[in-house]
């Protein structure tokens, strides 16, 4: 195979992103040779804006079936994701699947060991993993630099969106449509990231979620969540949609000193000896470990989307390893469930969560819903600069 034939599968916001790069011929080695969506319009754009080559579909399971693809990339809606992805493994497909990985644990898992038993290359669209800044800092806490973690803590709020945001489609913001809000559309990122520069998984979560505190919807667009992992460290996690201008702070404390990722940098507050070992010698009664403030120097490029895109087609055609695999998407997804979960009953949950429980909790909560949505604009937005 010399280049691999690429379908995707809803043309939204970030759908039709991923078809401009793959038409511009942005990533080596891939050809985007068919497009599917129910919307009319949203083909139409596709045939005004893109090569005239490009196969056109309306209806999945015809996509899936009669496509000239090898692959496909998955941007539709939540709920869409595991049941689409685990067609296209039946159909011999490789997939890239936007995040997050769906909505609920208990049918992800059932994506997941399709995923394995096909042997297919799965990957998750996790741009954030592309960013030096973050490869930097998972290298220093895997490799030790900065000791046993004590704690982290991560203020995301500068995800702002305006109600039109919200307005634009109307799947947004609902419990039937997103199965979520801020959690599951924005911080999907925020979470990977969280488990996968730490190496760390919480036990357990107590969580506070406010649903429509600044915009007219009923999903969450604040949340605060505390959480305990196995070796006795704590972690605060804040996200938001409704403050401007916002702040992303990540903050991460260990045996060696603090690590600090802000305004694209990354700082060290490095101990000159383990705090521990000085806990235990020092005489001084007020004294302190000695810290070296060192902004740590970071080298590559953030390739964002187009990188993950291009690892994956690397690994579909040469074996190279995935930087994002598909089946790490559930760790993520896990993280966001059992802060809802931990909101929903008032109470500390323990992960992994009972996947049944949380199912019937938000099936309670599409079934109980009294929203009543305005008349959606339906509008293709830019993301550009939203991530």
């Amino acid at each position: 195979m010399e280049k691999v034939k690429i379908g995707i599968i809803g043309v939204g916001n970030m759908g039709r992103s991923h078809a401009h790069k793959l038409s511009n011929g942005e990533v080596n080695g891939a050809v985007l040779t068919a497009v599917c969506d129910a919307s009319v319009e949203k083909l139409d754009w596709i045939r005004t804006n893109l090569p005239e080559e490009i196969q056109l579909f309306q209806d999945e399971d015809d996509f899936l079936n009669n496509a000239d693809i090898d692959a496909i990339v998955i941007a539709t809606p939540h709920y869409f994701h595991p049941p689409t992805a685990m067609k296209a493994f039946e159909k011999g497909l490789h997939v890239m699947l936007e995040k997050p990985a769906g909505t609920y644990t208990k049918n992800v898992q059932e994506m997941n060991e399709a995923a394995e038993k096909s042997g297919l290359i799965f990957s998750m669209m996790y741009n954030q993993r592309t960013n030096p800044l973050y490869q930097k800092l998972r290298d220093m806490i895997l490799s030790g630099e900065l000791g046993e973690i004590k704690r982290t803590n991560w203020i995301i709020t500068d995800w702002y969106r305006s109600q039109s945001y919200y307005d634009s489609s109307e799947w947004r913001a609902t419990w039937k449509g997103e199965g979520g809000g801020v959690l599951l559309n924005q911080a999907p990122h925020q979470l990977d990231l969280w488990q996968w520069t730490t190496g760390l998984m919480p036990k357990k979560v107590r969580a506070f979620i406010s649903y429509g505190k600044y915009h007219d919807i009923e999903v969450e667009d604040d949340v605060t969540a505390y959480v305990e992992y196995e070796n006795g460290a704590t972690g605060v996690f804040i996200t938001s949609t409704g403050e401007a201008p916002g702040t992303n702070r990540f903050e991460i404390t260990g045996d060696r000193g603090k690590i600090v990722v802000e305004n694209n940098k990354l700082v060290f507050y490095r101990l000159t000896e383990s705090e521990r070992e000085f806990n235990a010698t020092s005489t001084t009664g007020f004294g302190r470990p000695e810290c070296w403030e060192i902004e740590i120097p970071v080298k590559g490029d953030y390739t964002g989307h187009l990188g993950v895109l291009q690892n994956w087609i690397n690994a579909i055609l040469n074996g190279s390893p995935l930087l994002a695999p598909g089946t790490e998407g559930i760790k993520g997804l896990e993280i966001s469930n059992a802060i809802y979960l931990s909101a929903w009953l008032d109470q500390t949950v323990e992960l992994p969560i009972d996947a049944e429980l949380y199912y019937q909790k938000l099936q309670e909560k599409i079934d109980q819903s009294t929203f009543q949505k305005k008349e959606a604009a339906n509008v293709t937005l830019n993301v550009e600069n939203s991530h």
